[in-house]
């Protein structure tokens, strides 16, 4: 038995599609996704179901294709519409941020070149946060191998054969020695069983609560947990909540890309990319995103 829900969104006329696809296809298997021409395929666990989310941009318009394993009554199109409208990126207001900023004497031709640019996110937050904490202090190369062996381990099977990127759930499921065998450090395995167990117990919601210092309060919770740093909490920010103001000043590719536009001899350190970024509040993931994609489309 299997439950289809079609939707479709009108995209932005600078809508960078190539940059979307781009993000998604960092993995050439193809394990859990699958990106063809203008097309994405990804695997996801929708309501605790296998589904196999669907999304073809064509024309500037999103088609977006929910097939679920199971119950039909699980899909919904406002839902479905939410959830494409987060992984495009659509919540952002970019618009005001170029509006502030493409007369920057520093800045300002980059964002005008780049016009349009938007952080394309994680299906969810905790796949987000599952990326940032393998992706600790080693490659990308080394970090989407660990990912796959993850997903291989532990995904659910979608009936297209597809595999769906592991929630909470499965990860409890895991032992320390499984999660080590897919790659995982000590530490890395510990901290993503630890957030797990967390979620569960609902000691943890991986949510931005709705107040002035929603993000501050996640992030004291998250920095509560061994093995989890401000890079990681930084990059789940960015990928999982559309989260514009979170400082990628400890990124290496940003601080490169930054000594490149300032013209500047020595390497920027953190430090002073730090304190750089700290003027575009609240934007500063933003621009570290407009660095990344300075000399690099490859999922930045």
């Amino acid at each position: 038995m299997q439950a289809s829900c079609v939707t479709e969104i009108k995209l932005p006329s600078n809508y960078h599609t190539n940059d979307f696809l781009a993000f998604h296809q960092r993995d050439e298997m193809g394990v859990s996704e699958v990106v063809q021409q203008n097309q994405i395929k990804k695997g996801v666990i929708w309501h605790e179901k296998p589904a196999l989310l669907t999304i073809t941009i064509k024309n500037n318009i999103a088609q977006i294709q929910l097939d679920i394993d199971g119950d039909n009554s699980l899909s919904s199109h406002d839902e479905l519409s939410i959830q494409a409208s987060h992984m495009l990126g659509l919540k952002q207001p970019i618009e005001k941020f170029e509006s502030l900023y493409q007369g920057h004497p520093v800045i300002g031709k980059l964002i005008t070149r780049q016009a349009g640019l938007r952080i394309y996110q994680s299906a969810t937050p905790f796949e987000a946060l599952s990326w940032a904490i393998i992706g600790q202090q080693i490659s990308v190369s080394a970090a989407i191998s660990i990912r796959r062996r993850f997903i291989q381990a532990i995904g659910v099977q979608h009936s297209s054969g597809l595999l769906c990127h592991p929630d909470y759930k499965q990860v409890m499921q895991c032992s320390e020695q499984e999660l080590r065998q897919c790659g995982f450090s000590i530490g890395k395995a510990n901290a993503l069983l630890n957030i797990s167990r967390l979620i569960d117990s609902g000691e943890i919601e991986l949510v931005i609560p709705e107040r002035e210092n929603g993000a501050q309060q996640l992030t004291d919770n998250l920095l509560a947990i061994k093995g989890v740093g401000m890079w990681t909490i930084n990059y789940t920010l960015l990928r999982g909540f559309n989260y514009l103001n979170g400082s990628l000043h400890g990124d290496v590719a940003v601080r490169r890309n930054l000594q490149y536009l300032l013209r500047q001899e020595e390497k920027v350190t953190a430090e002073q990319a730090e304190k750089w970024l700290a003027d575009f509040t609240p934007w500063k993931a933003l621009v570290g995103a407009h660095l990344w994609r300075q000399q690099s489309s490859s999922g930045y």
